[in-house]
């Protein structure tokens, strides 16, 4: 007999990354399985717990935990971000907050877009390299770290902001060897190909055996 649905919080103010959970976990099949929330779904806001690690992972691992203290709920957390190897790797952890804190989302996207543009204004096409990694952490309402897994997305800078979807550094970021940015993706394309839809896809796989659904 099937059993309910087990409720996982995910440790994120963004909206987006609720949906793309819940739609990955769906094609994976789990989607009747598990049931994301968000944090206002069980009182939050919160006071956001600091991120003071300086590795996409450790990072996750902190915001799983904390949020799981909060809550009393089993918490799913990920730290990305986008690497670019012209910059050493900037802008890293910092990725969110790199042009500053300041401002709400949208404002803050713009600052860090206006900044990565300014930032590779010299750097020739076959240079531009860069990648979005994400990380993601499981920890059960005690605490306790179930399930950490990794994914990324190789790909390059574009000249000039291409598309109106997605959000963050994606009208910039040219997927794969294509000419395509992650904002001209449909949401589907983006969820097959993007970091946090690999790491979202591992974490499904290793769930199975915790919720009691079938391999496919």
């Amino acid at each position: 007999m099937k059993r309910a649905p087990i409720d996982i919080v995910v440790a994120s103010g963004n909206p987006h990354k609720v949906q793309e959970i819940s739609a990955i976990f769906a094609q994976e099949g789990l989607g009747g399985w598990v049931r994301f929330l968000s944090l206002s779904d069980v009182g939050g806001p919160f006071a956001e717990p600091a991120e003071t690690a300086r590795t996409f992972q450790e990072n996750a691992r902190m915001k799983a935990v904390a949020y799981a203290a909060l809550t009393h709920h089993m918490v799913l957390a990920d730290d990305s971000g986008l690497q670019v190897d012209a910059l050493d790797g900037a802008p890293g952890v910092d990725s969110a907050i790199w042009a500053g804190e300041q401002g709400t989302r949208e404002q803050r996207d713009a600052r860090n877009n206006d900044k990565l543009m300014a930032a590779m204004c010299n750097v020739k096409r076959g240079d531009r390299a860069a990648r979005f990694v994400c990380f993601m952490c499981l920890a059960d309402a005690d605490g306790t770290v179930i399930a950490q897994t990794r994914g990324a997305c190789e790909g390059a800078i574009a000249d000039a902001p291409m598309g109106g979807g997605g959000f963050g550094y994606d009208a910039y970021f040219l997927v794969g060897d294509k000419n395509v940015t992650s904002a001209q993706l449909s949401a589907d394309e983006k969820n097959k190909v993007s970091h946090r839809g690999h790491a979202t896809r591992l974490l499904a796989r290793e769930l199975r055996a915790l919720v009691g659904a079938p391999t496919q």
